[in-house]
């Protein structure tokens, strides 16, 4: 028997969204679920099945903030996935345990409406309890521990078209 029974797990695909307003800064959250404090993060969710990318990144972008396609313009998609582990205390609990963690496919987004634009009841149940622009460098602090990597990565993919 192996020694890590969640080993053989698949990853979830995901996207994720970088969402920036004219002046560079980047959409976040507060995730209402959070049990850590103070966490944000960039819009994400699962690709359902059947979903392409894009149709994907559309639903999230309105379940999560409200937004539809009228309010942004894509600028660029990630050349590839980012992977991410959950930590040990969560394997086997998100997810109804079918996952180790996320494959995701980042889109990087330009925002072209009004603040007043975002809903984050939306969709019910909502995700989001707060949200604020950041500056680029800063999401990776703002996330919790174990996405920090891929934040980075994401910022460092995109940060010229930012």
């Amino acid at each position: 028997m192996s020694a890590d029974p969640f080993a053989a797990l698949p990853y979830r695909p995901c996207v994720g969204l970088m969402i920036v307003n004219p002046q560079g800064r980047v959409f976040v959250g507060k995730r209402i679920d959070n049990k850590e404090g103070d966490a944000w993060q960039m819009p994400q969710g699962g690709i359902d099945e059947g979903e392409d990318l894009v149709t994907a990144a559309m639903r999230e972008l309105y379940e999560e903030t409200g937004l539809t396609a009228d309010h942004v313009t894509v600028l660029a998609h990630s050349r590839e996935e980012h992977l991410y582990d959950l930590p040990a205390e969560l394997l086997g609990k998100l997810w109804k345990g079918k996952y180790r963690g996320q494959r995701q496919a980042w889109m990087l987004l330009r925002f072209n409406g009004q603040d007043a634009d975002v809903k984050l009841d939306a969709h019910d149940p909502a995700e989001f309890c707060e949200w604020k622009w950041v500056e680029p460098d800063q999401l990776a602090d703002l996330i919790v521990p174990f996405k920090k990597r891929v934040y980075r990565q994401v910022v460092e993919e995109f940060r010229a078209l930012i």
